[in-house]
């Protein structure tokens, strides 16, 4: 099973970012502390931390690796990132792969002894709630202040990055990025309104299990829809029920209940790989009957979507590239 499958199920996480100003500290002639000596509180998944107001030596794990990348945060170390190495710009690649690795791929193996020796004054750990149970927080606690800020929903890419980059103090780039992606979707949600209005989509996902059977049913607000959502397209339905985190907006049912679970799409979109490729568990569907008869592919209204995965602003201005690629033929 995949790294994100695993978290789909992670139930939603409601947390409120409030962030205190830290006092300045004041020596005897009444002078202000340097930046880096002032402090704030940061509301964070694992509470209310202490954490310095201008960090100068970051150390980044799971999704705070892109965001922290893109938001220029001064980081010493991360953890590998490999999901994300399609979606980074040239520039970010090579800030990603200029960086000590101090964690692989998954929360247990990170390596305290290279976080120690890379002296970070700040911690942003951006793993799942459940993941943190494979970290030793008290030992991390010991190098640096630990902000742990994870993921929940897909479509919740938005504020966990604008709240990685606050703990590192990066908002003014992180607003620059979000500007940039809105004012393209903006641009696109224009373009596309006149075709997309009187359309109602379905999206096929990459993550069913060919072995039990299975495809994967996305909903508004889940990986493969939520940036598409931006531009305009209407994605109908529900998951029968909802089962907490990414379980709330995607479902697996039996090939067999392809027909009826498509059955009102007048268009469908589709998961592909960074590369274009078809991903095993969506050829899987398209090889079969039940999916050449639905309506929507005998009208010829299916679509392959690129950089499904983005959670970032920068990466999802490449999911909107791909988006508009797309649906062009839509446009006549």
């Amino acid at each position: 099973m995949s790294s994100r499958r695993s978290w789909r199920l992670v139930g939603a996480l409601t947390l409120a970012l409030t962030v205190a100003a830290g006092c300045a500290s004041a020596d005897a002639a009444g002078e202000q502390a340097p930046a880096a000596a002032q402090t704030r509180v940061f509301s964070a998944d694992n509470g209310e931390i202490t954490v310095p107001v201008a960090p100068q030596r970051v150390v980044a794990t799971g999704y705070a690796v892109p965001a922290l990348i893109e938001a220029d945060a001064p980081l010493v170390g991360i953890s590998t990132w490999d999901r994300g190495l399609p979606l980074m710009t040239p520039e970010d690649l090579a800030t990603y792969q200029g960086l000590e690795k101090i964690a692989g791929g998954q929360a247990a193996e990170t390596n305290y002894e290279a976080i120690a020796a890379v002296r970070p004054d700040l911690i942003v750990i951006g793993v799942p709630g459940p993941a943190l149970a494979d970290i030793d927080m008290d030992r991390l606690e010991s190098l640096a202040p630990v902000v742990a800020i994870g993921p929940s929903l897909p479509s919740a890419w938005r504020e966990l990055s604008r709240r990685q980059a606050d703990a590192a103090g990066r908002l003014e780039a992180f607003d620059q990025a979000e500007a940039a992606y809105e004012a393209e979707a903006a641009e696109l949600a224009e373009t596309y309104r006149p075709v997309l209005s009187p359309l109602r989509f379905g999206h096929l996902g990459a993550y069913g299990e060919i072995a039990d059977g299975t495809f994967q049913r996305e909903f508004a607000g889940s990986w493969g829809t939520n940036i598409a959502e931006d531009i305009g397209v209407n994605y109908y339905g529900e998951v029968k029920e909802k089962r907490g985190g990414a379980g709330d907006v995607s479902e697996y049912p039996s090939i067999e209940e392809l027909p009826v679970s498509f059955a009102e799409a007048d268009a469908i979109t589709y998961t592909v790989d960074p590369d274009g490729s078809v991903p095993e568990a969506v050829q899987y569907v398209l090889d079969t009957e039940l999916w050449k008869n639905l309506p929507a592919v005998r009208a010829g209204r299916v679509f392959p979507l690129r950089y499904t995965e983005a959670a970032t602003y920068t990466s999802a201005q490449q999911t909107l590239d791909a988006i508009d690629a797309a649906l062009r033929p839509l446009l006549g």
